[in-house]
């Protein structure tokens, strides 16, 4: 089932000689459930297609449907709405909030959507997390890993159509890299969260369902992969 598509793309910064191409004509579609890596150089147009996706920069012309809807015909109310409910964002530098404590940061983008946590909802994260003894602790007082757990825990709370996340691991050791992904991953088979996963790590876009590989705003190769191959490597 084709949950998200994107149709002839296209994100153009500048004019003139200074015309920069940051998307050029770019089309694809993502089923539901996927677990998708995007990787390139800096500069390919990765972190420009993850903004336009998330709702956070419109596209200069081409479309994007989540689940059939047009998300740049919305106004920005709309729009606000969608990227509150329809896209979870895992960042790099986790994006916590220093003065709420675990549970509070993964549950505040509900809040802030007018909607009640559900408690056990919230439990049972926490323990896919391995941050039920954690749960009241201020961003300060856990690891990097811990964080960005919680930051992966604010994406997942909401049940969003699709997760995006902007180079999760780049501030991590190898060891929490490893955990992170794991658990990724395992939010992917058990929930059937669709992912795009925007890395400079191989190894990384190895353990994803597919691998789109980006250059000067253009795909140059999109190929199926098994992970479950690289996971036993």
């Amino acid at each position: 089932m084709e949950l998200l598509k994107i149709d002839h793309l296209c994100k153009i910064y500048g004019k003139g000689e200074n015309e920069v191409r940051a998307l050029d004509d770019v089309s694809f579609t993502v089923p539901k459930g996927q677990m998708l890596a995007v990787i390139g150089p800096s500069g390919s147009g990765k972190s420009t297609l993850l903004h336009i996706l998330g709702g956070v920069d419109r596209p200069t012309s081409g479309t994007v449907l989540l689940d059939g809807q047009d998300v740049y015909k919305q106004n920005n109310k709309n729009l606000a709405i969608f990227r509150r409910r329809q896209v979870g964002l895992i960042y790099q530098f986790y994006n916590l909030i220093p003065v709420l404590n675990a549970e509070e940061n993964i549950t505040l983008p509900m809040i802030m959507d007018g909607r009640k946590p559900d408690q056990k909802q919230l439990d049972d994260l926490l323990k896919l997390l391995e941050l039920s003894d954690r749960r009241k602790h201020l961003p300060s007082q856990l690891s990097g890993g811990q964080q960005q757990r919680v930051s992966i825990g604010r994406a997942l709370f909401t049940s969003p159509g699709v997760i995006l996340a902007d180079e999760p691991t780049g501030n991590l050791d190898s060891k929490n890299s490893a955990e992170i992904i794991a658990l990724l991953r395992k939010s992917n088979r058990e929930f059937n969260q669709t992912m795009i996963i925007i890395t400079h790590d191989e190894n990384i876009a190895l353990q994803c369902d597919r691998i789109i590989s980006f250059s000067d705003g253009k795909i140059v190769s999109d190929t199926m992969n098994t992970p479950a191959a690289a996971e036993e490597a």
